[in-house]
């Protein structure tokens, strides 16, 4: 029955903590689907397979993703945010060489020290 005992602290804490489960759920499926749709590692047959069992099994298959697959995950997702930077550093015509010449104006002028320098230095140059 609902509100079985009366509308009380404690069944208002059991729906917050379902709703929140039913949410962070959601947006796991909706990430590994997200990855899965965008790998070109496996096959279609595989891409498959892993719909079935996410669907399946609900919680119990987005763990199973998430233990076999999380590195790649991490990875993948490194990878198309580099992507997205080095394609937006193409369309706004972003320069190392300009960002450097800048750094240096700066470091010259004093509004950097050092230590800065050569840590932002580092970040462009990578």
């Amino acid at each position: 029955m609902l509100f079985e005992g009366g509308f009380t602290f404690s069944n208002f804490l059991i729906d917050v903590l379902t709703i929140f489960a039913f949410v962070v759920w959601f947006w796991f499926v909706i990430t590994i689907f997200a990855d899965l749709f965008r790998r070109h590692d496996i096959s279609g047959w595989a891409k498959a397979i892993w719909v079935i069992v996410l669907i399946l099994t609900s919680y119990l298959g987005v763990i199973i993703y998430l233990i076999t697959q999380g590195r790649g995950m991490a990875e993948r997702n490194a990878q198309q945010a580099q992507a997205a930077r080095d394609e937006l550093r193409r369309v706004v015509g972003f320069s190392v060489a300009d960002e450097l010449g800048k750094l240096d104006q700066l470091r010259k002028a004093g509004s950097i020290t050092e230590g800065e320098f050569a840590r932002l230095r580092a970040r462009l140059v990578q």
